[in-house]
C-alpha cells in the first residue's frame, strides 16, 4: 500500500491540497487546506476508519495523489512539494523510488529512499498549471518492481503575480460633437493571465485616471461614454483618456495596468457659411472666351468635410445669362466664368448677387441658421482691341465642278467690332488650301476658283479665311468656310472590270454567254443608269447580240450555231454603254470572245487554236529576246529626247557688248541681271502678244505658249484682268520650266573688296588735282574700253 506522508503531517500542508484516492473505491476523501492545516472532524475520521477497517483484508498497492504547490517560489531551497511511501518500505533502504513523466529529473526530483518529492526551478501557473508524473517502488536489490507502476498530478497553485493588460491597446475612437451626456465611445478590455476561478487575483475594476470630466467609463464593462454636453469640436477636436484597470477587485495591494483611449470629435454640421466680404470687384477683358474664370468668391465655414461642402449660385443680377458660377469640390470655393461673349461696346459693367449654401443640414441645428448667406459681386468689361469678326460666322458654298477660273462663288464678309472700324484685309489660310484651288480678294473678301475642280478627286474642301486688321496686322479673325463641289455628268460609264467570256463550239443559238456590268465616277441626284448596246459597227454581227436587262447589266446571247475553232477562235465584240447624264456621256467596252471545245455537258476542254508552226531556225526563246531588244531600244530613244527637251540653252552674249550698261525697267520678278528681256506687261492685255514673247526668248521652251488658253476671250474682251491673272498663275504653277529662273551672279570686278576697289566719283569732289586713270590698263582686258576712254592712248598721249 502506498501512503503520503502529508496524512500523518497536515500543519506542514501550508497553502495545499491533498486528496486521497484509493484504488477500487468509488468514495474521495479530501482535504482542502487554505492559509493552515485543518484537521478532520470527528464523522470524517470515523467515516474513514470505517472504510479503512472495511477493506482491510485486500491488497491495496498505490494510493493516487494530488499534490498542490504555490508558484513564483523565490526561496533558496528546494521547495517541498510531497512524500510517496510504500507500505512495502520498511526503512531499511532497501526500497528505490524512481520518478518519471512530465518535468522529471528537471523541474521535479525525488529522493530515492525516503519518497520525498521536492521542486527545484521556479513554478508559474500561466506558463503551466499541472504536471503528470509515475512513481514507481523498486527493490534496490534486484531492481524488480515491488509496486506497480502509478500516476499522479502535481497541481500549481495560483497567486496574485500578474497585473491586468489591455491587448488591444492604445485605443483611437471618436464621437460626434454636441453628442449627448451618456453617448458610448468606446469599450476597453483588459486581461488577467491570473486563474479567475481562485480569489479576486483575476477580478478587474476599470477606473478613469484622465479625461474627466469629458469622459467617463463604466467599472465593470470599460464601456466610455461622455460625461458633459455640448462638447464643440471647433473649439477642442482632440482628448487623451486615461484608463485603469486594477485586479482583486480594486481592493488595496491589487494589480494595476492603464492604458491611452485618443478620443476625437468628430464634425456635424452645426456652423453656417459666412461670406467674408459682402462686396466682391471684379474685371475681365471683353475678348475673354467663353469659360473663362472671371475670379472666385469664398464662404467661410467652420466645420469640415462634408458638413463644410458649399454651393454657389446667382440669385439676382443684370448678368444672370452673361456669366455662370461653379464650384470647386476641392477648396469648396465659387468660379465665375463667362457663359457669353463680351463686348465693351454694348455693356460695360455687370452687378450679380452670389447666394453659398450647404447643401448638407442636420435637423436638430437648424436653430443655428440659417445655413446660406449672400455677397455682392460688380463686374466691370474691359476694352481691348478685338480681332475682325465675320457674319455668318459659318459660310458653306455648294459650286458645280465644272465652274471656270475665276468665278466668284461667294463674298466673305467682316468687320472690326471696335469704335475705331479699321480696315479689313482677307486672305486664305494655305495650310487649310494645300492645294491652292482657291483665291479671295484682298479688299472685297470675293472667293474665287483658282484651279478646275474635279467632285471625284475632291468632293469637299474646308477652309479658313483671314481677315486682317490693316492697322494692327496682330489682329486676325477666321471664319471657316466649306465648299461642296457638286456633281455635273464629266465622266462617262465604262466596265466595272475586263470580261473575257467563252463560246463552246457546239453552243446554240440564244445561250447567254456573259453578263456585263458598268460604273461611273459620277454621283447623279436621280441616280446612275446605264444603257447597253452593240457598237454601230457591230449593230448587225451575225455571231452575236446584246439583250440590255434594266438593271445597268446586259447579257450576251449568241446570235446562231456552228462556232468552229479553227475557223475563228476569238471574236471581239465591241458594246456601247450610256448614262443617264446631262448631256449624255457614252463610251465603248470590247468583249473578248474565245470559242472553246466543250464536252457533251457543256464543259470548257480547251480554248487553244492549232498552233502555228514557227520557222525552224527561229525559236520562240529567241523571238522573245528580239522583242524585248526592240523595247530597250525604244525607252532610250525617249529617254534621250526627253532630256534634250529639258535641257536649257545658255544665253549667249557678246563681251564686246557687255560693257554697255543696260537699264531696263519692269514690274515683274526676273531671273538675275542677265534677264533683260522681262515679261511685256502689254500681254496681259493683249494674249497675242504673250507668243511674240515666248518666241524671242532664248531661254523659254517652245511649248510655252500662250497662258490664255484657260480664259475664254470674253473675258478678255471685258477687261476681266483679275481672271486672267489667276489662269496665267496656275498655268505657270503647273509648268516647272517656265521663267523666270533663279540665278546667282558673281560681282567681282569692282567695289570694296575687289583689286579695282570702288569706283564711285562721289568722293573726287573733295580734291582739286586731276585724278589719274593710268591703273585702268592694269585690270585686264575687261576694262580696255574704259581705260581708253579715261586713260592716255599710246599714239599721241592726249587724254579723252
Amino acid at each position: 500500500m502506498w501512503t503520503s506522508d502529508r496524512m500523518s503531517n497536515a500543519k506542514n500542508w501550508l497553502g495545499l491540497g491533498v486528496s486521497l484516492y484509493f484504488w477500487g473505491l468509488m468514495d474521495l476523501t479530501t482535504l482542502a487546506l487554505s492559509g493552515s492545516a485543518r484537521p478532520l472532524t470527528k464523522s470524517q475520521e470515523d467515516n474513514l476508519s470505517d472504510k479503512l477497517l472495511l477493506h482491510q483484508r485486500m491488497k491495496r498497492s498505490w494510493v493516487w495523489n494530488q499534490f498542490f504547490v504555490l508558484e513564483e517560489y523565490t526561496g533558496t531551497d528546494p521547495l517541498y512539494v510531497g512524500k510517496l511511501h510504500s507500505d512495502m518500505d520498511r526503512g531499511d533502504g532497501s526500497i528505490k523510488y524512481i520518478l518519471s513523466g512530465e518535468g522529471a529529473g528537471i523541474v521535479f526530483t525525488i529522493d530515492d529512499t525516503t519518497g520525498d518529492i521536492h521542486a527545484i526551478q521556479r513554478l508559474d501557473r500561466e506558463e503551466r498549471s499541472q504536471y503528470t508524473l509515475r512513481a514507481q517502488a523498486l527493490d534496490r536489490r534486484t531492481g524488480r518492481p515491488m509496486e506497480p507502476e502509478s500516476e499522479f498530478i502535481i497541481k500549481i497553485q495560483d497567486i496574485n503575480d500578474n497585473e491586468p493588460k489591455f491587448l488591444d491597446g492604445p485605443y483611437v475612437a471618436s464621437v460626434p460633437e454636441m453628442s449627448p451626456v451618456g453617448t458610448s465611445v468606446v469599450q476597453v478590455t483588459a486581461t488577467d493571465a491570473d486563474d479567475p476561478t481562485y480569489g479576486n487575483s483575476a477580478r478587474v475594476v476599470y477606473s478613469i485616471l484622465q479625461g474627466q470630466p469629458y469622459f467617463s467609463v463604466d467599472s465593470r464593462t470599460g464601456l466610455i461614454r461622455t460625461a458633459l454636453m455640448n462638447m464643440d469640436r471647433e473649439a477642442k477636436d482632440y482628448y487623451e483618456v486615461i484608463i485603469q484597470a486594477k485586479d482583486m477587485g480594486g481592493q488595496l495591494g491589487g494589480l494595476a495596468g492603464t492604458t491611452t483611449v485618443n478620443i476625437t470629435l468628430s464634425d456635424v454640421n452645426d456652423n453656417p457659411p459666412r461670406f467674408p466680404q459682402k462686396h466682391y470687384q471684379m474685371s475681365v477683358l471683353e475678348s475673354a472666351p467663353v469659360s473663362s474664370t472671371v475670379g472666385r468668391v469664398v464662404a467661410k465655414d467652420l466645420d469640415e468635410g462634408i458638413n463644410a461642402e458649399m454651393k454657389y449660385s446667382f440669385v439676382d443680377g443684370d448678368g444672370l445669362d452673361v456669366f455662370d458660377i461653379n464650384t470647386d469640390p476641392n477648396y469648396q470655393v465659387g468660379i465665375i466664368t463667362v457663359r457669353k461673349p463680351l463686348s465693351f461696346e454694348s455693356k460695360k459693367s455687370y452687378t450679380l448677387k452670389v447666394e453659398g449654401t450647404n447643401p448638407h443640414l442636420e435637423m436638430r441645428f437648424l436653430n443655428l441658421g440659417p445655413f446660406r448667406d449672400t455677397t455682392t459681386v460688380h463686374i466691370s468689361v474691359e476694352d481691348v482691341d478685338e480681332p475682325p469678326v465675320f457674319e455668318p460666322s459659318f459660310y458653306f458654298v455648294e459650286v458645280p465642278e465644272d465652274v471656270e477660273i475665276g468665278t466668284t462663288i461667294q463674298i466673305i464678309s467682316a468687320r472690326d467690332p471696335d469704335v475705331i472700324n479699321n480696315s479689313i484685309r482677307y486672305s486664305i489660310d494655305r495650310s487649310s488650301d494645300p492645294g491652292r484651288f482657291f483665291y479671295v480678294d484682298i479688299a472685297t473678301g470675293a472667293l474665287m476658283t483658282a484651279r478646275p475642280l474635279d467632285r471625284e478627286d475632291l468632293s469637299w474642301h474646308n477652309i479658313t479665311v483671314l481677315a486682317v486688321e490693316l492697322n494692327n496686322p496682330s489682329q486676325v479673325g477666321s471664319v471657316s468656310v466649306t465648299v461642296k463641289v457638286l456633281d455635273v455628268n464629266d465622266n462617262a460609264p465604262q466596265f466595272s472590270r475586263f470580261y473575257e467570256a467563252f463560246v463552246c463550239e457546239n453552243a446554240k443559238a440564244g445561250q447567254l454567254i456573259q453578263t456585263v456590268s458598268a460604273v461611273d465616277q459620277d454621283d447623279p441626284q436621280e441616280g446612275q443608269h446605264f444603257y447597253y448596246s452593240l457598237a454601230p459597227e457591230a449593230a448587225n454581227n451575225p455571231n452575236f447580240t446584246l439583250r440590255d436587262n434594266q438593271d445597268n447589266t446586259a447579257w450576251i446571247l449568241t446570235r446562231r450555231s456552228g462556232f468552229r475553232q479553227h475557223e475563228q477562235n476569238i471574236f471581239y465584240l465591241p458594246i456601247l454603254i450610256a448614262d443617264n447624264g446631262r448631256p449624255m456621256l457614252s463610251s465603248t467596252g470590247t468583249l473578248t470572245v474565245h470559242v472553246c471545245s466543250c464536252d457533251d455537258d457543256g464543259v470548257v476542254m480547251s480554248c487553244n487554236a492549232e498552233a502555228y508552226i514557227l520557222p525552224v531556225s527561229l525559236s520562240r526563246g529567241a523571238l522573245i529576246a528580239i522583242l524585248a531588244c526592240i523595247f530597250v531600244l525604244l525607252v532610250l530613244v525617249l529617254l534621250i529626247l526627253s532630256m534634250r527637251r529639258h535641257r536649257k540653252q545658255p544665253y549667249i552674249i557678246d563681251e564686246e557688248e557687255n560693257i554697255h550698261e543696260n537699264i531696263v525697267r519692269y514690274d515683274d520678278e526676273g531671273g538675275g541681271e542677265e534677264d533683260t528681256e522681262a515679261f511685256d506687261i502689254a500681254a496681259m492685255w493683249n494674249p497675242r502678244e504673250a507668243q511674240i514673247v515666248a518666241k524671242s526668248r532664248q531661254d523659254m521652251l517652245p511649248e510655252i505658249e500662250s497662258l490664255s488658253r484657260y480664259v475664254p476671250q470674253t473675258c478678255i474682251t471685258d477687261n476681266n484682268v483679275h481672271n486672267y491673272v489667276l489662269a496665267k498663275l496656275y498655268e505657270a504653277d503647273m509648268d516647272l520650266w517656265a521663267p523666270p529662273f533663279d540665278s546667282l551672279q558673281t560681282y567681282m570686278f569692282e567695289g570694296n573688296g575687289s583689286v579695282a576697289e570702288s569706283l564711285s566719283s562721289l568722293q573726287s569732289v573733295n580734291t582739286d588735282s586731276d585724278q589719274s586713270y593710268d591703273y585702268l590698263t592694269d585690270w585686264g582686258p575687261r576694262f580696255k574700253k574704259l581705260a581708253e576712254m579715261y586713260g592716255i592712248t599710246e599714239g599721241n598721249g592726249a587724254l579723252w
